[in-house]
């Protein structure tokens, strides 16, 4: 069987995008190694999905990346069994939501941004 497995999530710094990740969004950290010269291999994921390795941009076009992984759309889907909990845990932790929730065909969707403002899907598959 062959998968998409893990993603790379463009970052500024790791300890700024792993507060936001667990204590903001719940994920886990999976992997944490220091790989000398400032570099680390850090992972992170909610249990049940794909995981996030978060790779420090270097470059000027690596920096360009942060906040705009997917050019102005909505990069990433974290899908939920209960979206009026956790969108308002979410929101109580300081998430912004560029939308109210709505209900759409394939389920209750509200896009909102991550630490660098990102989109993201908050979903409840229909």
């Amino acid at each position: 069987m062959i998968g998409v497995q893990r993603v790379t999530f463009v970052v500024r710094d790791y300890d700024e995008a792993l507060e936001f990740f667990i204590s903001t969004l719940g994920f886990e950290r999976i992997e944490d190694v220091d790989q000398g010269n400032g570099r680390r291999w850090v992972v992170v994921e909610k249990p049940g999905g794909a995981s996030l390795v978060l790779g420090k941009a270097e470059s000027p076009e690596q920096l360009a990346a942060v906040g705009n992984q997917a050019g102005g759309r909505v990069a990433f889907f974290l899908c939920t069994d209960d979206f009026r909990r956790d969108h308002g845990a979410f929101r109580a932790r300081g998430v912004q939501f560029n939308e109210e929730p709505r209900d759409e065909p394939y389920g209750t969707v509200a896009v909102f941004r991550d630490l660098s403002g990102g989109l993201w899907d908050l979903i409840q598959p229909a």
